[in-house]
């Protein structure tokens, strides 16, 4: 297994000069996060050895790489999910590859319904932690062999968001002014594709859950089992039906118009953040693994 990641990491480096630091996955409406890249060097998902392909509406397709302040970043245009019928060996095959290419920070957004009463549509979430459904009945990435290459067979998941980067993210948002719209909580993942009944809705509220979406857990339990550094962003896209009474409902739409009114904002906190986040500039990451 190991082999297959490393020859589509040789692949890339066989064709880009660009050594990223940092990858950042873009979730549903959020991609424009990649055409802020200076020297962008593209590669469509079909034309990387290895890669899966992505199938949503609102997800390009595609892994960008370039410079952001001074940085060298990876973006994924598009991330892969479980509903689409891929493996989950699958939608987290990139976070190994970044690994392998020296990324040491994975930045992971996507697009959430709220659960918590005091979120707005909108609004942008800090995760600090998360509820990953999947994996809880046994529907894990790591499940299989364990390569040791990348990581422990029982890796720690109470830290895995950073603390310090979430402290930042904060600091960042009350000097851009959007403090208003920044919140902090608990992401659950679901498997999806539909969205939730009210009954399900009311049982993850009930178990402390903030906003809810079909992604991001796997791709976190991957980069945090070989080390990789992570900050992950919700952006509220809708607000998650909880009662009976209530007559409004949710589509993909609806999440995609939101990610547009909002993707300034989000382009602006990740570009800051990332200006300002430490980089280690570790070059014997690739040597030790």
């Amino acid at each position: 297994l190991h082999d297959e990641y490393q020859k589509t990491a040789d692949w890339l480096m066989s064709q880009t000069k660009h050594r990223p630091q940092v990858a950042i996955i873009c979730g549903s409406g959020l991609g424009m996060l990649a055409d802020t890249l200076k020297c962008q060097d593209s590669f469509a998902y079909a034309d990387i050895p290895g890669f899966p392909q992505s199938t949503v509406q609102g997800h390009a397709g595609q892994l960008v790489f370039g410079e952001l302040k001074g940085k060298t970043c990876v973006c994924m245009q598009g991330r892969f999910h479980m509903y689409e019928g891929h493996s989950l060996c699958k939608t987290t095959f990139p976070i190994r590859v970044f690994k392998l290419l020296g990324v040491e920070t994975l930045i992971v957004t996507n697009a959430a319904g709220s659960l918590a009463d005091g979120f707005q549509t909108g609004d942008i979430m800090i995760i600090k932690d998360h509820i990953n459904f999947p994996g809880l009945v046994g529907l894990n990435p790591l499940c299989g062999p364990n390569d040791d290459k990348f990581g422990p067979r029982f890796p720690a998941m109470s830290g895995c968001y950073d603390k310090g980067l979430r402290c930042l993210a904060m600091e960042i948002a009350k000097e851009l002014g959007v403090a208003s719209v920044l919140q902090e909580g608990v992401y659950a993942m679901v498997g999806g594709p539909n969205f939730e009944t009210i009954a399900e809705a009311r049982l993850l509220h009930r178990l402390g859950v903030d906003a809810v979406g079909m992604s991001t857990a796997p791709e976190v339990v991957v980069a945090t089992h070989c080390g990789l550094r992570v900050f992950g962003l919700s952006l509220i896209t809708n607000k998650v039906v909880k009662s009976y009474e209530d007559t409004e409902s949710v589509n993909h739409e609806g999440v995609l118009e939101i990610g547009r009114l909002r993707s300034h904002t989000v382009q602006q906190l990740v570009t800051e953040l990332i200006d300002r986040m430490e980089i280690n500039n570790n070059d014997n990451i690739n040597k030790s693994i």
